[in-house]
């Protein structure tokens, strides 16, 4: 980064002062690193995969050729709207700033603990996906591990516990390898797709864009027995779910440089990559399957049984190790935007042992506390959620389907807040990545519509308790505030509070060698 100058440095520094916080973290983290991060967590080679029942036994091929682009413009939306509001207020747990300066105290917290229990469980159903890819590839084949639940979370447990101990180690490490998880991503991208049409029997390009309904037995009961309208809607939570996670490039905010530029780059580019590669390679493998109606019986299965069918079993294995990788680091960047979550969050009193969560090493310039911390709250959720059910529903199952509609009502608040806060005093200024006013107010009501739609079809059946947990979860949260953290939660320093920081400031940035 040898064109970051000391007067970037300054500037960065001076724009996290005017917000009231020191720089505890280190800038390590080029534009390059702040869009792999986010690339890293979409991670087309894990969502993109371990969820592509949802459409082959939905809609079809359709709903890759049609819906897969329709849903990542949903996903689209929101990072547009995102992006414009990280420029102005480039901050590490960027979503809860906003919320607050935006808003006020309470939807500041309110987008805190939505976008914190949505990257911690979405942390670890992306580690459970990691695991189960693992046994269909490699673990079952291979070595004849049976799926329980102690294999599984012993699994989870050593992979998890990697990716902290990668993060303990300072963002220099994590950087290298999520700029790495970037590029092998790209390139495993691409060669799946490229064995799949070498792989595949016929070229019925059509196929993409036919219509079925496979709801029911027919398509293995993946989706309940519905219209051919609803199923592909349904189809739309494959790119929704699959996209999401480029918060992280906010999250990361005060450890990249030029933040204020890189963030909202590092954001955007991130969805349209993985859109535009995930399409690829979707369509790819929906022309290598042998015969449709026999794929959507296999289910969850659909993957595994075409690879199998079509594709040659050295080539096939080693495609298997490079999205293997590529998912334990979609799991590594997830631990470095939920630790840095906790640590905002912290940093201004808003989690028990917040003193403790909030501290940075001095060597290594992480949040540590938060790291490990956010990584057992992943592993313990899967561990005592796969022991609990509800009917012949797992809990895991029921709050995982939650999890995608947490993270986006997290986007949706301070985006909505954003929209009436333009041109008041709490939002007088653009950053300097600027769409303009118009622009912005677009994308910012596409979104609220969005989120309306994602909160429908987060809740339809199979997915139906979800509606249940959100619900609760509100009037939960409704209750803690009003009985509690509505006379102890100060939130973040807003006006006179930020002056008042000063000293705070240089003795933090003085303690970690920035002073």
């Amino acid at each position: 980064m040898s064109d970051y100058t000391e007067v970037d440095k300054k500037q960065d520094m001076q724009i996290l002062h005017s917000m009231g916080y020191a720089q505890e973290l280190e800038r390590r983290m080029s534009q390059f690193s702040n869009f792999a991060v986010s690339f890293s967590i979409i991670c087309i080679l894990s969502g993109g995969i371990n969820s592509l029942a949802q459409a082959t036994s939905g809609a079809g091929g359709a709903a890759i050729g049609i819906g897969w682009p329709l849903g990542c413009f949903i996903s689209f939306v929101f990072a547009v709207a995102m992006a414009q509001i990280s420029s102005a207020y480039p901050t590490a747990g960027g979503l809860y700033h906003w919320g607050s300066i935006l808003g006020n105290r309470f939807t500041g917290w309110l987008t805190a603990w939505f976008n914190l229990l949505g990257l911690v469980t979405v942390l670890g159903a992306i580690n459970v996906g990691t695991y189960y890819f693992f046994m269909g590839s490699f673990g079952t084949p291979y070595f004849g591990l049976e799926d329980t639940t102690m294999t599984r979370i012993v699994f989870l447990a050593i992979i998890t516990g990697a990716q902290a101990l990668v993060n303990h180690m300072g963002i220099g490490l994590t950087a290298k390898l999520t700029d790495f998880s970037g590029y092998l991503i790209f390139v495993t991208a691409i060669l799946l797709a490229l064995v799949c049409l070498a792989a595949a029997d016929t070229y019925e390009i059509s196929r993409l864009f036919t219509f079925s309904n496979y709801s029911g037995e027919t398509g293995g009961n993946v989706w309940p027995q519905t219209s051919g309208t609803w199923v592909f809607l349904l189809g739309l939570l494959l790119p929704i779910y699959t996209i999401t996670g480029y918060d992280a490039s906010a999250h990361t905010s005060e450890e990249t440089v030029k933040a204020a530029h890189s963030v909202p780059r590092g954001m955007i580019s991130s969805v349209l990559w993985a859109a535009l590669f995930g399409y690829i390679m979707l369509c790819s493998f929906v022309l290598m399957i042998p015969d449709m109606d026999e794929a959507a019986k296999q289910g969850w299965n659909v993957f595994f049984w075409a690879m199998d069918a079509q594709v040659n079993p050295i080539i096939k294995d080693v495609l298997y190790l490079a999205i293997f990788v590529s998912q334990w680091l979609c799991g590594l960047a997830t631990v470095t935007s939920v630790s840095r979550m906790i640590f905002a969050f912290s940093r201004d009193g808003g989690l028990p042992a917040s003193k403790a969560l909030s501290k940075v090493s001095p060597t290594y310039r992480t949040p540590v506390v938060a790291i490990w911390t956010g990584s057992i709250l992943a592993v313990l959720f899967v561990w005592g959620s796969s022991l609990v059910s509800i009917g012949d529903t797992p809990v895991y199952t029921i709050v995982v389907s939650c999890t995608v509609i947490f993270l986006f009502f997290s986007f949706a608040i301070p985006i909505t807040l954003g929209l009436f806060a333009w041109g008041t005093s709490k939002w007088d200024k653009m950053g300097p990545w600027n769409l303009g006013e118009g622009m912005f107010k677009l994308f910012a009501i596409l979104s609220i519509v969005a989120m309306v739609l994602i909160f429908v079809l987060g809740i339809q059946p199979p997915n139906d308790w979800a509606l249940y947990i959100t619900v609760g979860f509100l009037i939960v949260t409704g209750i803690i505030w009003f009985a509690f953290e509505n006379r102890r939660f100060r939130g973040p320093p807003i006006g006179d509070e930020v002056a008042r920081r000063q000293a705070e400031i240089a003795a933090a940035e003085k303690a970690v060698g920035e002073a």
